[in-house]
């Protein structure tokens, strides 16, 4: 185990990088900051590349030593250096990037999530753990969507990467291949057409687009959709946010199909 006291250091300065996407795609690597995400990782088969402890956390957990490829003990100056939370909790972990821009296993099969445009960091990650929540097989976001492994975005799936199969790709080429198997894609844009979702009989293989917050979906996705759904709402809000829609909607449409 290696002892680093310096924000200087090279390590160090590695470390912090990962809080930018360029560093990130560069690395092929990404940070999770503290105990609930490194135990998620581990508990999911995930290559711990380094784990990065205070001494006062990696003496309460020796066995963290035996868990990464390294492991290195830094004071806490540098923990909160190479996080951006307020208060660090003094374990994190550097882990592979999975390969996002990769193919899923054919046949396309299972409920699945696209994302398009959505851009507050929060959201994505809320809606990435709901889907998990959801039993959604996988998570698929298009261009300008808030770069799924950020460090908020990170921190609100909360572990759920871990257990879907995540992607970046261009959503029309998913949707048309999606269609290819006669499988729906359900759009979220209120229009004349649009049906409530309580009456979508649920199907085993799906595909939900969520659009950007203010903007809602594109056009041209818009123009692909099997059918747009709505949630009537018997209060007077106008809207409801994306993460909390999304949620209701996929509750919805994965029900228990046995």
């Amino acid at each position: 185990m290696e002892q680093l006291t310096s924000i200087h250091n090279q390590h160090v300065k590695d470390w912090k990088k990962l809080q930018t996407k360029k560093a990130r795609r560069q690395t092929g690597t990404y940070l999770l900051d503290g105990w609930h995400l490194v135990q998620e990782a581990y508990k999911a088969g995930i290559d711990l590349l380094e784990v990065i402890g205070t001494a006062e956390q990696l003496s309460a957990h020796p066995e963290l030593e035996g868990m990464a490829n390294a492991t290195y003990e830094v004071t806490e100056e540098i923990m909160k250096h190479i996080t951006d939370t307020v208060t660090p909790q003094g374990i994190a972990a550097v882990v592979a990037l999975p390969d996002s821009h990769r193919l899923p296993v054919e046949p396309l099969h299972g409920a699945w999530l696209f994302l398009d445009r959505v851009q507050d960091p929060g959201n994505v990650g809320t809606m990435v753990r709901t889907a998990d929540a959801a039993g959604f097989t996988g998570v698929v976001v298009g261009q300008r969507s808030a770069d799924l492994f950020g460090p908020k975005v990170v921190r609100s799936m909360q572990g759920s990467q871990f257990h879907l199969q995540m992607f970046e790709g261009d959503l029309q080429k998913w949707v048309a291949d999606f269609k290819a198997v006669n499988a729906p894609v359900y759009g979220t844009q209120l229009n004349p057409q649009a049906k409530n979702f309580r009456t979508v009989e649920p199907k085993e293989t799906f595909a939900l687009i969520m659009g950007n917050e203010g903007q809602g979906m594109s056009n041209d996705l818009l123009s692909q959709t099997s059918d747009n759904l709505y949630i009537p709402m018997r209060g007077e809000a106008e809207s409801l946010n994306v993460a909390i829609s999304a949620g209701i909607l996929m509750f919805q449409l994965n029900q228990n199909l046995d």
